[in-house]
């Protein structure tokens, strides 16, 4: 069995391992990717936020992302029973993107790997992690199987962005409960034969069903829609178990999408994935870091999935770099405090989603403009910025001002 040897081996190629490939591969260390599947392949997480937009920047993807003609993303609707809340990035609070991408993903993340490989990352694909070894003190060894040829790399570090594969947090027993009440989801994309003269046309937009129930619309520039719902997994139990027939029993009861899609093709079966959020005891340890969904998966209510997932490829990028440099590095206040900082503010957010607080201001039809700047830079995923009231007082804030707009309802 021949034992080859890198600095750093990433498990997984979607964004997360992505961007610490290229970070890595652009200050010279030798990078490979061990990945599962074959490219292109197709997966859920299709909706951007602005702030994945400086993480590409940083670790010199985007120029080749800006060159595919992705479908803009400006901002974000949300409807309840005819009452719209809309957010344009461009009005949020504090520095940043003011917009980001719509994208199929079988096609963005094999530009992503493209784009690595061009920067000197080998990429093994249809290669499944089999072992990890931490016994030896400065290396790290995985087994892996590649087309039933069984091989062993050895690494000075290794990156876990694995995604729902989650390989190092099965393989080291560190999975935990998820953060948030755990939802499940079934999804499909069609054909959009007429969206020019849908209402919505471009925009992404989210149909509020019921209080923990929603639909999504994200249309890509390809002509393709992506369309799912997010609801308690006892809701999703009473359709049929037939996926496509309870998604069109589903989408029935969407006013803003039946009309338009109740007679369209699906393009394939819709797919479910029940109880989708994902936690794990630890972030990182010894020679390992988890990135990604592997690490953490709240909620796609606000579509922060590839925004952590790039956050954490990154941040753990460069951390691996100071410490192959040989530099001191706190792992916990540098990588952990920072990525649980956001993943908390985050964690807010969803949870009072589905409360019913946060969509109540949302959907405030006389907005305090200040209020409304502020919460947009949050769902651009600026959750780092302590600037910010509703970073830094998530906590109360949201409930706080869901009550005074109670209190104005019962005023008038």
């Amino acid at each position: 069995m021949n034992t080859e040897k890198v600095d750093v081996l990433i498990i997984g190629a979607g964004p997360s391992g992505c961007v610490s490939a290229a970070y890595l591969a652009q200050k010279g260390y030798r990078v490979t990717i061990l990945e599962k599947s074959k490219f292109p392949r197709y997966t859920i997480g299709e909706s951007l936020i602005p702030r994945c937009m400086d993480n590409f920047e940083e670790a010199g993807l985007l120029e080749d992302l800006q060159q595919q003609n992705y479908q803009k993303k400006h901002g974000a609707k949300f409807i309840r029973n005819g009452v719209v809340g809309a957010f344009d990035f461009a009005e949020k609070f504090g520095e940043g993107w003011d917009w980001t991408w719509q994208v199929p993903r079988d096609d963005f993340d094999l530009v992503l790997a493209e784009s690595c490989q061009k920067k000197g990352v080998e990429i093994l694909f249809e290669t499944e992690v089999t072992a990890v070894d931490f016994s030896a003190e400065e290396e790290v060894t995985i087994s892996y199987c590649a087309k039933t040829i069984s091989e062993r790399i050895t690494a000075r570090f290794i990156i876990d962005a694995s995604g729902n594969g989650r390989v190092l947090a099965k393989q080291l027993g560190l999975e935990a409960e998820a953060k948030v009440s755990s939802h499940s989801s079934i999804f499909t994309q069609v054909k959009d034969i007429d969206r020019e003269n849908f209402k919505h046309q471009n925009t992404i937009t989210f149909d509020i069903l019921e209080q923990e129930v929603w639909m999504w619309y994200i249309p890509f520039s390809n002509g393709n829609t992506s369309l799912g719902v997010v609801a308690p997994n006892d809701w999703l139990a009473q359709f049929s178990e037939d996926s496509e027939t309870a998604f069109r029993e589903i989408l029935a009861l969407s006013p803003e999408f039946k009309e338009q899609f109740e007679k369209v093709k699906f393009n394939f079966a819709p797919i479910q994935i029940k109880s989708i959020a994902k936690n794990v005891t630890q972030l990182c340890g010894d020679r390992f870091v988890l990135t990604g969904n592997s690490a953490e998966f709240l909620d796609p209510v606000f579509s922060s999935g590839v925004s952590f997932a790039t956050e954490s490829g990154l941040l753990a990028a460069k951390l691996i770099d100071k410490e192959l440099q040989g530099e001191q590095v706190n792992w916990q206040k540098d990588y952990v405090d920072h990525m649980n900082a956001g993943i908390e503010v985050f964690s807010t957010y969803v949870k009072e989603w589905y409360t019913g607080n946060l969509q109540e201001i949302i959907l405030h039809q006389q907005p305090n403009l200040e209020i409304k700047k502020q919460l947009c830079a949050v769902l651009a995923g600026y959750v780092w910025n302590q600037e910010n009231p509703f970073v830094k007082k998530h906590h109360r804030i949201v409930k706080n001002v869901a009550k005074l707009i109670s209190l104005e309802k019962i005023l008038k």
